[in-house]
């Protein structure tokens, strides 16, 4: 018996069916991708790092969406940051503003089903932003934050900071986040600060 050939679909009927979806796809070359649900470790980390910079960001002309925003990678992939910034003009797809075209600095919490995507293919995706100046992948269960930023020559260089003593600067928004804060809620493993 023969394979089924999978369903495509365009970027059009993908944003159609995404907007009435009860739960929350990413858009891959014409494939759709169904995402896990969350861990309560990651919302709390995820929910930190977004009020932290919404109070950093007050009064300046930078903002931070939620991870209900869609972010157009290009025009045949669309995928759902855990935190995004953006700073200067909010650039949208359309009228409905739920498919940002120019995040500053986009943040994701890794979890064991996505950290090869996030640290592979979705950093490929995002890299190719002319946007995006940093991007940070953050640890779920020890305090450990990953700073990839962009250079004036185009390349990226690579940082980290571990221990909930710990502070990461982020150039392009020019903000701190201390780790102690952003792991608030969260039981790190004993030995992982």
């Amino acid at each position: 018996m023969a394979a089924q050939p999978k369903q495509r679909y365009t970027p059009e009927e993908y944003l159609a069916l995404e907007r009435q979806a009860e739960y929350k796809s990413e858009y891959v070359d014409g494939e759709i991708y169904a995402m896990a649900g969350a861990s309560e470790a990651h919302d709390f980390i995820a929910g930190e790092i977004y009020a932290a910079l919404l109070v950093a960001f007050r009064g300046g002309p930078c903002a931070v969406l939620s991870s209900d925003v869609k972010v157009r990678v290009t025009g045949r992939r669309y995928v759902y940051p855990d935190v995004v910034a953006v700073c200067g003009e909010r650039r949208y797809a359309d009228d409905q503003k739920d498919v940002l075209l120019n995040p500053t600095v986009v943040f994701e919490v890794l979890s064991p089903s996505t950290e090869l995507y996030d640290r592979g293919q979705k950093l490929e995706f995002y890299r190719s932003l002319p946007s995006l100046k940093d991007y940070v992948l953050v640890a779920q269960h020890r305090p450990s934050l990953e700073l990839y930023s962009r250079q004036a020559d185009n390349t990226w260089q690579y940082s980290d900071v571990r221990g909930l003593h710990s502070h990461l600067y982020i150039p392009s928004i020019d903000c701190t986040l201390a780790l102690a804060e952003v792991y608030q809620r969260v039981q790190v493993r004993e030995g992982d600060e």
